[in-house]
């Protein structure tokens, strides 16, 4: 019963993330294609579809609580008086976040009117808006409760038929070697789904490694013990 609600919740769990899935990942696709709109012109610039670049100064930091972790805040004054301060949340403390002081210069890229990272000299820290990273983890997330989820609920079918035959007990080996073939399915997936920029690639990847570890389990519980 225990496999059999935990691929339950795991699958459907898997279909909401993919749902979820397509405009973030357009998006991030479009964000890594970005070029600096000094290198274009036309639509791209008016639209925001470029890596703009500006100065700003630091006017204050603040780390708000958030869970068991911190919102790290930056707020930034422009060049422009007229132009009023913003706020860029930033991941993590470092490297930048950790280091900056009221009136410290930093440089700003803005991808479709949002700040997507800020540099200070040599480093740079990513923003909570840029692109990308969310779409990312969420397709890794997924694919591997698809898989322990499917696997849970073909174990739990098998088992059942099992007993309703009253099957000799279960070897260890019956179990390792799946445990085993989901786990490699489970890493090429999340590798193929944090490594590779293309989403269908990335799908054929971890589609292809799947059926890979569950041949490979086949013939090795085929063979005499």
């Amino acid at each position: 019963m225990i496999p059999a609600v935990v691929g339950s919740v795991m699958v459907p769990a898997a279909m909401v993330l993919f749902a979820l899935l397509p405009g973030k990942l357009s998006e991030a696709r479009d964000f890594q294609a970005a070029r600096p709109c000094a290198e274009v012109g036309g639509s791209a610039v008016e639209n925001g579809d470029c890596l703009a670049t500006r100065p700003a100064t630091v006017l204050a930091t603040e780390a708000r609580p958030r869970g068991r972790d911190a919102a790290h805040w930056v707020t930034l004054g422009q060049d422009d008086e007229d132009l009023p301060p913003f706020r860029v949340r930033l991941r993590g403390e470092g490297p930048v976040w950790e280091k900056l002081a009221p009136g410290d210069q930093v440089t700003v890229a803005t991808w479709r009117a949002a700040a997507v990272w800020v540099e200070a000299g040599n480093e740079r820290q990513d923003s909570a808006e840029r692109p990308g990273l969310g779409a990312v983890v969420r397709l890794a997330v997924g694919l591997a409760l698809l898989i322990v989820g499917s696997v849970l609920l073909r174990a739990s079918g098998w088992a059942h038929r099992r007993r309703a035959v009253r099957a000799p007990a279960v070897r260890a080996r019956q179990v390792a070697v799946p445990a085993a073939a989901t786990a490699v399915a489970v890493g090429i997936a999340v590798a193929a789904a944090l490594l590779i920029a293309n989403v269908l690639l990335a799908l054929a990847v971890a589609a292809a490694g799947c059926a890979v570890a569950w041949a490979a389990s086949a013939r090795l519980l085929r063979r005499p013990a």
